[in-house]
């Protein structure tokens, strides 16, 4: 019997009809021809369960994945320099700095402003030279756009257009309205993405000063990568920007992105060699996986993240503490550990209650108990249970469901009647936004990797956003203020020390564990690096 090579194979699956769930509608690249009939160590394959849904992650409702076509297709002033994890893993050093549109930066002496030198070389995608007034009308959008943007730049200060001046043509200057040690990190994130604005306000109106319209199906970014087409909810294709200086040039010159719901399907074709780059598969596929050792598997916890029950503290029957505290108590924590996550992240329970450090996360010193749970259930004024409901992105089944149903039953052996409420993932934020749900399963990553950051998103009074649990404490809300401004060492850590001790006592979530973001790589595949964002740096990618 004669087996079928591997190009047979990639063009088999690729060609008319993409019976093996390509999607309808999909074409292939190159004029019909099959991704061999180009170098394969110059082309990438990606198979991922959804593609973007959108081409600007300033947009409202913008998926996960508009975040790695900002990283790839437009610029930012700075990024991070790169370290290496003990394992061996690439991954970004969350406390230095490093050039990249900005070929440098120069602090003012007295604190208070940022001067940024362009490189005078830097060109758009359409040949136009970047100026600073491009980086100005960019920053000026993002803190002015609303929604999650507008509030990821206020982490960092980032408050208002008067902010920000543009000198000259290669001279940019942030002016801080406060000193904060979050707002030079924050000008490397996601956001502030350098858009060429003489093309964007060509394509704006009145009513859309910011060309959000247009913006969200066309690209027009400086980037290493720039979208050679984008087909919804089938395929996009990167190319290579030759004329890009923010960086070296990257190996790969084409990025070709499926979208194959399939998680098996996925997995075939990274197993059999027909595709070099995936993620999103279940914990327990990862740990499949890395044990044949047919294809690599690189995982990094994620720093600054959490999976969590949310307990709304605005409403009965969780504004009450001890009832919080029996939760906490009920959880099936080890359980959830081995059969929902299959040992691929980091537990965060069983700590000794005695915050020594100022790190984040760490683990809360709840473990399950149930009789302890039962007896704080009584204290509460439960002694006979009550019914409750727990919210779930159904977007997140693959380790939500299996956690949940945990949960549930749990809960239920210290009289509280849990029923599932199953949410579209294409609601969920909408949803938690509302702050009505009682019980919420979540996850949160934060991408500045400070205490003080994760805690102003969950836990601050003023935040609308991400503050799920409706939590309200002026001591914590003065706590959380304190560590971001401080510029004392030891009232920093002496201050987290505290909001984090806080935050055990009264519990408005229950943390459950640290997740590992694992990505699937061909073997022959190289150059990974691992980003806060979690979304794939193709500028640093080699193939063999």
């Amino acid at each position: 019997m004669t087996h079928p090579d591997r190009r047979q194979v990639l063009q088999a699956m690729l060609g008319a009809g993409l019976r093996a769930g390509f999607g309808a509608g999909a074409t292939l690249p190159f004029g019909g021809l099959p991704v061999y009939a180009q170098s394969r160590a110059e082309t990438l394959l990606v198979v991922q369960e959804l593609g973007p849904n959108s081409l600007d992650m300033h947009g409202v409702g913008s998926n996960q994945t508009v975040n790695g076509l900002s990283w790839n297709c437009y610029d930012r002033l700075l990024t991070y320099a790169a370290k290496t994890l003990p394992d061996g893993t690439v991954s970004y050093d969350r406390g230095s700095l490093a050039p990249e549109l900005a070929e440098s930066f120069q602090v003012a002496s007295d604190g208070m402003s940022c001067t940024f030198k362009l490189r005078k070389d830097a060109t758009f995608h359409n040949g136009a030279p970047v100026t600073a007034r491009d980086v100005k009308w960019s920053f000026d959008r993002a803190v002015k756009v609303g929604g999650f943007p507008t509030f990821q730049m206020s982490a960092g200060s980032l408050l208002n257009p008067e902010q920000f001046i543009a000198v000259d043509d290669h001279t940019f200057r942030i002016d801080y309205v406060r000193k904060d040690k979050m707002l030079l990190f924050n000008v490397a994130v996601v956001v502030p993405f350098i858009i060429n604005s003489e093309l964007a306000k060509k394509n704006a109106t009145e009513a859309d000063p910011w060309a959000m319209t247009w913006l969200r199906n066309n690209e027009a970014g400086g980037g290493a990568y720039r979208i050679e087409s984008w087909k919804p909810g089938a395929e996009t294709v990167l190319a290579r920007f030759d004329h890009w200086k923010s960086g070296p040039l990257p190996k790969i010159r084409r990025i070709i992105a499926r979208d194959i719901p399939s998680a098996g399907t996925r997995r075939a074709l990274l197993e059999k060699g027909d595709a070099d780059y995936s993620t999103g598969f279940a914990p327990k596929d990862f740990d499949q996986l890395k044990k044949d050792g047919k294809v690599q598997v690189v995982g990094v916890p994620i720093p600054n993240c959490l999976w969590y029950v949310a307990l709304n503290t605005a409403k009965p029957p969780f504004d009450n503490v001890k009832l919080r505290q029996a939760i906490a108590y009920a959880m099936p924590y080890e359980q959830i550990q081995s059969a929902a996550f299959f040992g691929r992240a980091v537990p965060m329970y069983g700590g000794s209650g005695k915050v020594e450090t100022a790190a984040w996360p760490q683990a809360f010193p709840y473990v399950t108990d149930l009789d302890k749970a039962k007896a704080l259930m009584a204290e509460a004024g439960f002694p006979n249970g009550l019914e409750t409901t727990l919210g779930l992105d159904t977007g997140t089944a693959t380790v939500g469901e299996p956690t949940a149903i945990l949960i549930a039953e749990t809960l239920g052996k210290i009289g509280i009647k849990v029923t599932l409420d199953k949410i579209p993932g294409a609601n969920w934020r909408t949803t938690l936004n509302k702050k009505e749900l009682p019980m919420a399963l979540n996850r949160f990553s934060g991408w500045l990797d400070y205490p003080e950051y994760y805690f102003f998103w969950n836990f601050h009074g003023n935040n609308s956003i991400f503050n799920i649990s409706a939590y309200k404490n002026a001591e914590m809300d003065a706590l959380i203020d304190k560590a971001r401004f401080t510029e004392d060492p030891a009232e920093y850590e002496a201050t987290v020390k505290a909001f984090i001790a806080l935050c055990m006592r009264e519990v408005p979530v229950v943390p459950l564990n640290q997740p590992i973001h694992d990505v699937a790589l061909k073997q022959g595949v190289g150059g990974y690096e691992f980003w806060f964002h979690r979304e794939p740096d193709y500028r640093q990618l080699t193939k063999t």
